[in-house]
């Protein structure tokens, strides 16, 4: 059996924050080139679900206004009129900018994730092939078994499986892997699958 992806595996919750904030997002006019480029780094975070996106800029604007609010009531206790022009817009552009940082710092950290993951990845895949299993049922146990422990990695291997399952030839659905990670350690290992996959 191919497993679901972490984000399917997950029980369903009510999160009221993200119903909040994708509305609101929705308001904001993102160019085509700047959604895209959103998508595909909130995708390296981890989160892929279709309202990313607008939860994502929905989160900006609610974060600059927050603080942009909180810059006029603390403008009235500074000295001088530059500063307290200043801060309001200040404010605002952190409040604005700010969650690109922060979603920079979960990509880097899902990165180092895959990363050191990617050791015991390959020993399960060799334990997997020498036992006789192709290559794509390897793929499936490995997300499967490493589930609990790298469940990162396990979540783009089951990407994988599904983009095969859908007709992706598997050396496309493996470039798309190493492509969405953007590790290089990743594509080393997807050379290897290639070779794997050419000489058996």
């Amino acid at each position: 059996a191919i497993p679901k992806p972490l984000e399917q595996r997950k029980p369903k919750q009510d999160f009221s924050l993200a119903r909040l904030l994708e509305p609101i997002g929705n308001l904001l006019p993102v160019s085509p080139k700047d959604a895209s480029v959103a998508k595909r780094e909130l995708g390296n975070a981890g989160f892929r679900s279709a309202s990313a996106v607008p939860i994502y800029y929905g989160a900006k604007i609610i974060l600059a206004i927050v603080l942009v609010f909180g810059a006029l009531l603390l403008r009235d206790k500074l000295g001088g009129d530059m500063l307290r022009l200043i801060l309001p817009v200040a404010a605002g552009g952190v409040g604005f900018f700010g969650p690109a940082f922060g979603l920079g710092f979960l990509v880097r950290r899902r990165h180092e994730k895959i990363r050191l993951s990617l050791p015991d990845v390959l020993d399960l895949l060799v334990i997997c092939t020498e036992a006789g299993c192709g290559l794509d049922q390897a793929i499936v146990n490995v997300s499967r078994e490493l589930a609990f422990v790298h469940p990162a990695v396990c979540d783009e291997l089951a990407l994988v499986n599904m983009e095969i399952m859908a007709g992706k030839s598997r050396a496309d659905a493996l470039r798309n892997f190493a492509k969405r990670t953007g590790e290089e350690e990743v594509k080393k290992l997807v050379g290897i699958l290639f070779q794997t996959d050419r000489f058996g």
